[in-house]
């Protein structure tokens, strides 16, 4: 069932540490991922490639207003956290009300941290820890074109 990939930190947390019993290698990336696209399907497939299990960090509506603005999020947290869950290359999801994911990647301690290429290296939030516990930083192209803002734009320019 897809909503059992949907979990709490706290429930996640107890899976993580099960997995890294057994040597699997952990994945982490967040984002808003509002009115989901294949710029986000793609990302997260290259995502998974870096390990086994991959976790998403999923905004909360508070999140993603306060990083996006007013207007934003489109689709809520539920309906956004059951989309990116159906996707084959999600293993979990878990919400978060923070402007970061910094204390969630503390306590998940991945292996692979994952963000997109346009950030900088030393702006991604978490990655001096991940370094610090062995793991290691990817950055992932994003596909040209696509973005939710851009999507928002052109629906609003065709609706005008």
């Amino acid at each position: 069932m897809i909503k059992d990939k949907i979990k709490s930190l706290n429930c996640l947390i107890k899976i993580v540490l099960n997995l890294k019993q057994k040597n699997k290698k952990i994945v982490f990336t967040n984002g808003c991922f509002d009115l989901l696209h294949y710029g986000h399907v793609d990302y997260l497939e290259q995502a998974k490639k870096n390990g086994d299990i991959l976790l998403v960090g999923l905004n909360s509506d508070l999140s993603v207003t306060k990083i996006k603005g007013s207007g934003r999020p489109i689709n809520n947290q539920d309906a956004r956290a059951y989309l990116v869950a159906a996707l084959q290359s999600v293993d979990y999801v878990v919400i978060f009300n923070a402007s970061t994911p910094l204390d969630i990647i503390m306590k998940l301690e991945p292996d692979v941290l994952v963000k997109g290429a346009d950030w900088k290296a030393e702006e991604i939030v978490g990655s001096d820890y991940v370094k610090a516990c062995g793991g290691r930083v990817a950055q992932i192209d994003f596909v040209k074109g696509y973005s939710t803002t851009n999507l928002v734009k052109k629906i609003v320019k065709k609706n005008s």
